[in-house]
């Protein structure tokens, strides 16, 4: 049976405002049952956009830091299944656009269906799903997405065809990712002079859909340089951090979200 689909959280958040911040967090890290807890901190501390990992043993493009957590996530027992589980009735406490990050063999795994039902039945927004090709997704799961009232993130790099970039926009109902490097993630903090003339060649193709930049976003300095080139960023390394080294984390969370911004 079909869910009911709600607004699109994400979408309209995208439309109303700039400077977002997302924050990426891996579910079950440090602990198990730390999800929740984190998701409702980081709303309440103001982070626009929160990304919730799922853990994958084999990740393409993150780093060390988040390689880790993800590995502790599993070892800890986080599932798929836990994980839509734990979000059961988020949407009464949480307004926060959400989006699930991970990879596409836990997802086929699950069932493609299924998954998307999961997703929409607690709230989710939107989906990142780096491995999922263009042309699969086009010709078979968008329909499915659409279904569910599912965003479809995609990733473009510095190496992206514009043929590609122009496509991926054609397709995007809420935002683009915008790697800002080839390396991994929290590969290097900071934003390089190479990498300030791939988003202003990003922003002078004039996409229709909004961007927002990761990797290498990790303080105040990186966040404010990306956000004067697109509609906000991405940090998730350097929030991976933070929560390994907490001993208190809803104080360490409002901090770290004042900080990025700047408040």
């Amino acid at each position: 049976m079909q869910t009911s689909v709600a607004p699109n959280r994400l979408a309209d958040l995208l439309a109303q405002k700039t400077n977002l911040l997302n924050i990426y967090f891996t579910a079950g890290y440090p602990r198990l049952t730390d999800t929740v807890p984190i998701l409702e901190s980081l709303a309440r501390a103001g982070a626009d956009v929160i990304e919730i990992g799922m853990p994958y043993s084999d990740p393409l493009a993150d780093g060390p830091t988040i390689q880790q957590s993800s590995q502790q996530a599993i070892d800890n027992g986080m599932t798929l299944r836990l994980l839509f589980e734990q979000l059961r009735g988020i949407r009464a406490r949480v307004q926060t656009p959400l989006i699930l990050m991970g990879y596409l063999n836990p997802v086929l795994q699950f069932g493609i269906e299924a998954f998307c039902q999961a997703a929409a039945e607690v709230g989710v927004d939107g989906l990142i799903l780096p491995d999922l090709p263009l042309a699969e997704y086009e010709t078979e799961y968008r329909p499915v997405f659409q279904r569910y009232g599912l965003s479809n993130i995609f990733l473009i790099t510095p190496q992206t065809s514009e043929a590609r970039i122009r496509r991926i926009d054609a397709l995007s109902d809420s935002f683009i990712y915008l790697v800002s490097s080839a390396s991994t993630t929290g590969a290097k903090a900071g934003l390089t002079t190479e990498q300030l003339a791939y988003f202003e060649r990003i922003r002078a193709m004039q996409l229709r859909t909004p961007q927002l930049i990761g990797f290498g976003i990790a303080d105040h300095a990186s966040f404010a340089r990306a956000c004067a080139y697109a509609h906000g960023a991405i940090i998730g390394s350097a929030f991976i951090k933070l929560l390994a080294a907490s001993q208190n984390l809803p104080a360490d969370i409002e901090r770290f979200v004042r900080d990025v911004k700047g408040a």
